[in-house]
């Protein structure tokens, strides 16, 4: 929806030196993107708040920064709330009047109703910040599963607040680069949660809310906390409220005063979405992208749907120069590196969507919380192990590390071997410890990804595997990954996105399925696919995930080999990554060898997101300077 930059200032500062117009109207220059239809600034002797707006509700009077309560506070709001109208009558009931037709004015009085616990009875995506200039302190809050992105940044003489990273690192000097931040971010391919690749910048992570009076230390409390608690219930029931549920939230999220299209590719989940908008908006357009390589397009499928379902669909095809010249635009967008190379065809279907509408529905969260991927079914795989004595797995285990790589059988045992919390850190694993350590040069034993996985396991020990598996890529892969790029990559595009599927209500359906429902008869999300029989056509039911294909491992071997080595060679890296590995996994790869495409464009992305953010001696660096320099003057 928009975008926002806050600078609160200690008080002992804030009268002595001003922060300046100009500075906050730079850092609010910075995220254009999120709201190039509106711009507005609030000051006073502690707090700025800068607002981008991008029109969606209430097109005329929804401006932000919003005054309430007679001026007391004063808000900004990144999101959509699609129980306000509720909200608004219930308010409206108890005396409480309104101005506009907006969210944000629903958000503002029902704060003043509910004060904190305003936030856990919103039903939407949101990044919330609230300035109380009579008791100088701000709230603030981000929606349970981490749709909407929230930043801050504590410093002796002030705190900022922002939607994207780029609105805070320019102004740190010297950069300090968080190194255990980055070792992590070479197993997981995202930076986890609530860290980011610089030291003193943090994200408010999901489903929490914080306060922070002027001149203290900022203050979180978690209002949720996603769980799964099975109950038994007869499928039939779970099919049935499952389509209904759903259906409900797809026409929440219809919610809009601009058009609303919809993503769609080959898979069930964007599928189920656009069958179920297309009840409420009949003339839905849908948005499908594909590259120009055999075995990684899913546009004849997203056609056929289309058709089937009687919507309109628009495609494009990604050619490999696009995709490489489209690459520093993308890791510019997303702040923090990210290796998943489905960011690059989400960039191109948001861009291609945004000629035609400026709201899209999509299906992330479907995987996570319905059980959709495909790593989900190992437990099962695997499950003969369990029934073997200890003694016996680990004299296995030390059998298979002996076999030589590539082995066949090699992988099954040693993952049969190996407790699955130690084996299993989310839906994607990159370099293990022992390969890290082999190029990153800062690499720090104390600090492996069980540093990050060991006390969310600890949390869910006693539940089923899959369970286990699903509750760490809620809260690792989820944030960090999907909808990191989800939001980054249309808001590129001046783009909304919207997910139907973590929505409060589907979630509450989706916790309490046990995983024989989800998981089973050799097929993934099983409940959504029987809720979706009858609505979505018949080739989309028993599609085997594919997610977006994006085909590295052969460009990395023809049209993308010099160019990765290249930017290999010149990556002003050398006191981090040990460039003679690198190369090494790259000729591997061209070789045939193995496929190391994952983990060379894990390397790649954090190179050049290093020379767009710390060497600076990127274009994209130059054009943020000469941004600066235009609102200085």
């Amino acid at each position: 929806m928009c975008g926002f930059v806050s600078v609160m200032r200690h008080p002992k500062v804030s009268k002595v030196k001003q922060h300046s117009h100009s500075d906050i109207t730079w850092r609010s220059a910075m995220i254009r993107h999120r709201g190039p239809d509106d711009e507005d600034i609030y000051h006073d002797n502690l707090m700025s708040l800068a607002f981008r707006r991008l029109r969606i509700i209430d097109l005329k009077r929804g401006r932000q920064p919003l005054p309430f309560a007679d001026s007391r506070y004063w808000l900004v709001f990144n999101g959509e709330i699609y129980n306000y109208k509720e909200w608004r009558e219930k308010l409206a009931s108890k005396g409480y009047t309104f101005e506009t037709d907006s969210d944000t004015e629903v958000i503002g009085k029902l704060f003043l109703e509910e004060g904190v616990q305003a936030f856990s009875k919103l039903r939407g995506m949101f990044a919330i910040l609230i300035w109380d200039r009579k008791e100088k302190t701000v709230y603030g809050a981000r929606d349970p599963f981490g749709i909407k992105p929230f930043y801050y940044q504590e410093k002796e003489t002030e705190t900022l607040f922002a939607s994207e990273e780029k609105s805070l690192v320019y102004n740190t000097n010297p950069v300090q680069l968080d190194n255990e931040a980055l070792q992590h971010y070479f197993s997981f391919q995202y930076v986890p949660e609530p860290r980011t690749l610089f030291e003193d910048i943090k994200k408010v992570e999901p489903g929490s809310y914080f306060i922070k009076k002027a001149g203290e230390p900022i203050q979180f409390t978690r209002y949720f906390h996603a769980t799964f608690q099975p109950v038994d219930t007869s499928k039939n029931e779970v099919i049935h409220t499952l389509r209904k549920t759903l259906d409900d939230s797809v026409q929440a999220h219809m919610q809009s005063d601009v058009p609303v299209g919809a993503f769609l590719s080959g898979g069930i989940d964007s599928s189920f979405i656009v069958a179920l908008a297309k009840q409420y908006h009949p003339n839905i357009e849908t948005f499908s992208v594909g590259f120009d390589c055999k075995g990684f397009s899913e546009l004849d499928v997203a056609k056929e749907t289309a058709d089937k379902l009687g919507v309109r669909n628009h495609s494009y095809h990604i050619s490999a120069k696009e995709f490489i010249d489209a690459l520093p635009d993308i890791v510019w967008h997303l702040d923090d590196p990210l290796a998943d190379p489905a960011c690059v065809p989400l960039y191109f279907v948001a861009r291609y969507a945004k000629k035609h509408v400026k709201v899209v529905l999509s299906g992330e969260g479907a995987d996570e919380l319905f059980g959709g991927y495909n790593i989900y079914h190992e437990p099962h795989s695997l499950q003969i192990f369990d029934k073997l004595p200890t003694s016996f797995t680990k004299a296995i285990h030390r059998l298979a590390d002996i076999f030589p790589e590539g082995m066949k059988g090699k992988s099954f045992l040693k993952r049969g071997t190996t407790p699955l919390s130690d084996r299993y850190i989310g839906n994607a694993k990159i370099f293990e410890e022992k390969q890290k350590e082999t190029f990153y040069k800062a690499f720090d034993y104390r600090c492996t990804y069980h540093k990050i996985t060991a006390p969310l396991y600890h949390l869910v020990k006693n539940q089923d595997k899959i369970h286990q598996m699903q509750y760490i890529d809620i809260h690792t892969w989820l944030p960090g990954d999907i909808l990191l790029k989800a939001d980054r990559m249309t808001m590129a595009h001046s783009l909304e996105l919207r997910v139907p599927f973590l929505d409060k209500e589907v979630y509450n359906i989706a916790r309490r399925i046990p995983t024989n429902q989800t998981v089973t008869d050799g097929t993934t999300k099983w409940v959504v696919r029987k809720a979706a029989q009858g609505i979505v056509p018949d080739h989309v039911l028993n599609q085997r995930k594919l997610g977006f294909p994006v085909p590295i491992r052969h460009w990395l071997k023809d049209e993308l080999y010099d160019w990765a080595k290249e930017l290999i060679q010149q990556s002003e890296t050398n006191h981090l990554i040990d460039k003679s590995v690198a190369l090494q996994l790259l000729d591997y790869h061209a070789s045939g060898k193995r496929d190391y495409s994952r983990h060379i464009w894990t390397i790649i992305i954090f190179m050049m997101w290093h020379q767009i953010f710390i060497e600076q001696r990127h274009p994209y660096f130059i054009k943020t300077m000469d941004s600066k320099r235009e609102y200085s003057m």
